[in-house]
């Protein structure tokens, strides 16, 4: 598929096939640079840098998701507009945009008491949350083996949590929700829009859940994080540092989004799947040269044994896929 007015790329034209891996290898390099870079920024804000403001944060993100969809769908035309069809689609898409939220706040939140390597070893269990989930909500078995293979996704976090110096129960608690209410989006996602005249793809979902995001974190954020936006002004005064960063994190926020987007449409969802495994690994070893947080030998054997539950997981999905 090529954008409109595009010529469409010759694959058997001379160094055609080398320019569409350099452009798969630069997507790739682009999608784990911005995941990666925006688990960290937040992490630096909110605990190295001392900006305690998660809900804040978040809809600063949300923001800036909202302006560079509409920026990105309605004048650039990365994908073609797709319009919300009835007022039952928008409460689907408002449900949505309240679990989301819910993900994102959670997650940020945890970042300021629990290390990235930590985060990224609970944020790993995530297919056994959307296994419960789907079975819960849609009677959806799996094969015995798929089970089984959550045997491991779970026991590998609980000799982290054991092994982990910096363990801290608050921040764990949001790390269990964030996870939790990422794997109940998806399966929500594929029971409320799975009719064909409401499906949306990524991006167009993004463009409609992320301002009903921004209304409903506003009034969270004037009532749950007192004088924020002042606090903040005073910060850039002393320091314009903050502001850039904030705007950077932002449109980084966003840039996850449209990576993971292109992704998946330029390779596979398979794909994403396997280099989302990576990734986690990737984050661990980069925040603990970035940060220099103690990890223990026992937390290291539970992050790697959940990660190998992860990809029997996705194998077991894949074999086993009608």
């Amino acid at each position: 598929m090529t954008a409109k007015g595009g010529a469409a790329p010759s694959p058997g034209g001379a160094g055609g096939l080398p320019n569409g891996r350099f452009f798969t290898v630069g997507l790739v390099t682009a999608w784990y640079s911005s995941n990666i870079g925006v688990l960290l920024l937040n992490k630096y804000l909110l605990s190295n840098y001392g900006f305690k403001y998660p809900i804040f944060l978040t809809m600063c993100h949300m923001s800036a998701c909202a302006l560079l969809s509409y920026a990105a769908i309605a004048w650039l035309r990365v994908v073609p507009m797709q319009l919300v069809r009835s007022r039952v689609q928008l409460a689907k898409i408002a449900a949505l945009s309240l679990v989301f939220c819910g993900s994102v706040v959670s997650g940020n939140v945890s970042l300021r008491y629990l290390p990235v390597s930590f985060n990224q070893a609970v944020g790993a269990t995530t297919p056994f949350f959307t296994a419960v989930f789907a079975y819960i909500m849609t009677v959806k078995r799996e094969s015995w083996v798929t089970y089984l293979t959550l045997v491991p996704v779970v026991t590998g976090v609980m000799i982290a949590s054991g092994g982990e110096p910096s363990f801290h129960l608050f921040g764990f608690i949001m790390c269990i929700g964030a996870t939790a209410a990422r794997a109940l989006k998806t399966v929500l996602q594929g029971i409320l829009l799975s009719s064909e005249g409401e499906k949306l793809n990524s991006m167009n979902l993004l463009l409609y859940m992320a301002p009903i995001a921004v209304i409903l974190l506003l009034p969270a954020t004037i009532f749950m994080e007192d004088n924020v936006v002042g606090i903040t002004i005073e910060l850039a005064k002393k320091d314009t540092t903050i502001v850039w960063l904030l705007l950077f994190n932002s449109c980084l926020a966003y840039f996850v989004n449209l990576t993971n987007f292109l992704v998946t449409k330029h390779t596979s969802a398979l794909t994403l799947q396997v280099l989302g495994n990576a990734k986690g690994a990737v984050a661990v070893v980069v925040s603990i040269l970035i940060f220099r947080n103690p990890v223990s030998v026992t937390g290291m054997l539970g992050y790697t044994l959940t990660v190998i539950g992860v990809i029997l997981y996705s194998e077991s999905k894949k074999r086993n896929k009608p």
